[in-house]
């Protein structure tokens, strides 16, 4: 078993006794970061996670704080050594980002034209050109980085900024191959429904991972701001089926993401989502021991919570959750707190109450997702299907608009 880093003043920072199990599939872990200049209205749903829902737009990635053993032989052939330089030019440019980040370190430190630009070894094609980068403010921040919004040759981005470390060589080289992993997982996925990569590069103080920025936020800022109303039931349908594909994708590339969540799913300027956060990765085996409080437990399935094997059902799990939130518009195991929820879901096998008048189909959908037996669960693949048949019904003989589940009554159920 691999043992993931322990990092002082997290809790759980170890790998618990889960495994992945069946066939190898890569593993994508979350990350922490905080809204800059907001109070604490925020989910805290993990005793590692903390993860921003409310405020404006969303950035597609995470500060992320775990996962990949620096002994993990796989790990060490994703390791970029040997990047070189790219030449820089039009000091103007880096000049008036100096100025507009005189208080920004890592900023500073990105666009210093004193310092080379590290291309990315087989990945060249992804290495940014810096004179075509304008960094707005920062928006969040983690243990080890910030997240700027900005625009990249004219697009609007999101700009992930991660510090290196000075005082530990060991955490450097960690955080240099979790750095190279997630560039290869993020140039490999290139779906509709998935988060575009844009670039990254490397200078010798930070480095830089940028991607395209969802004006719309994410699905759990956009259920906040309509008061927990639900979501129009076409509407609803046509998000989870964006989600149910894009997962069918990146299963389909055995890879699990570990951490599918409504605030991880970006809402695009045309209302399509796009799955993110699949933060910094790293290869899971057989053998291999995973994290398992490093996703949020009101989207956790059971194995996980207990740290038992797992596989990548547990991604399916969580979408029943997030489909349950579409239909309902509400925060799953709203009147429990995350410890709370994962202790009733495991212990009292307890999950949310489908409304009444959901459609069958759809509540056939979460029940087999949430399933506390994995093999039950369905693979993403039937979920489309299950899902575009809803939709057909939901075009041709379904009037209502909308499902609503009364407040006043219990919201879970065993």
């Amino acid at each position: 078993m691999v043992e993931g880093p322990k990092f002082p003043g997290i809790i759980g920072g170890g790998v618990g006794g889960g495994r992945a199990t069946d066939a190898p599939f890569y593993d994508f872990t979350q990350g922490f970061y905080q809204k800059l200049g907001e109070g604490s209205n925020m989910s805290i749903d993990s005793m590692v996670s903390l993860q921003t829902s409310n405020g404006g737009g969303s950035v597609a990635m995470s500060m992320d704080n775990s996962s990949v053993d620096s002994n993990d032989p796989h790990a060490r052939i994703l390791n970029h050594r040997g990047l070189h330089p790219v030449p820089s030019a039009d000091h103007s440019v880096y000049q008036r980002q100096g100025r507009a980040h005189a208080d920004d370190v890592l900023a500073q430190a990105l666009m210093d034209p004193t310092t080379p630009t590290e291309g990315l070894v087989n990945y060249d094609e992804w290495t940014l050109d810096l004179r075509k980068l304008s960094m707005g403010a920062a928006f969040a921040q983690g243990a080890f980085g910030k997240l700027y919004k900005g625009t990249y040759n004219g697009e609007d981005v999101a700009i992930k900024l991660l510090e290196r470390p000075e005082n530990s060589v060991e955490r450097a080289q960690l955080m240099e191959q979790q750095f190279a992993q997630e560039v290869m997982m993020l140039a490999t996925l290139r779906h509709s429904n998935i988060v575009r990569f844009i670039g990254g590069c490397r200078k010798p103080m930070v480095w830089c991972i940028v991607t395209e920025y969802a004006k719309g936020g994410s699905v759990r800022q956009f259920l906040m701001k309509r008061r927990h109303r639900s979501v129009p039931l076409k509407l609803a349908v046509k998000q989870a089926l964006d989600v149910a594909r894009g997962m069918a994708y990146v299963h389909g590339l055995n890879f699990i993401h570990r951490d599918l969540k409504s605030d991880n799913l970006l809402i695009s300027a045309d209302k399509s989502i796009k799955i993110a956060d699949f933060g910094v990765a790293r290869i899971e085996v057989q053998t291999e021991g995973m994290t398992p409080e490093t996703g949020t437990y009101r989207w956790m399935a059971p194995e996980m919570i207990q740290h038992r094997p797992y596989n990548h059902k547990v991604d399916v799990y969580s979408f029943g959750i997030v489909l349950w939130e579409l239909i309902t518009g509400m925060l799953p195991f709203q009147n429990m707190t995350a410890v709370q929820a994962a202790f009733a879901v495991v212990n009292k096998g307890v999950r949310p109450i489908i409304p009444q008048d959901c459609l069958p189909v759809l509540s056939e959908i979460m029940t087999r997702c949430w399933d506390a037996n994995p093999d039950v669960r369905p693979s993403f693949n039937e979920v489309v299907r299950m899902l575009e048949n809803a939709e057909t019904e939901i075009m041709t003989t379904v009037r209502k608009a909308r499902f609503r589940c009364c407040m006043t009554q219990p919201m879970t159920i065993d």
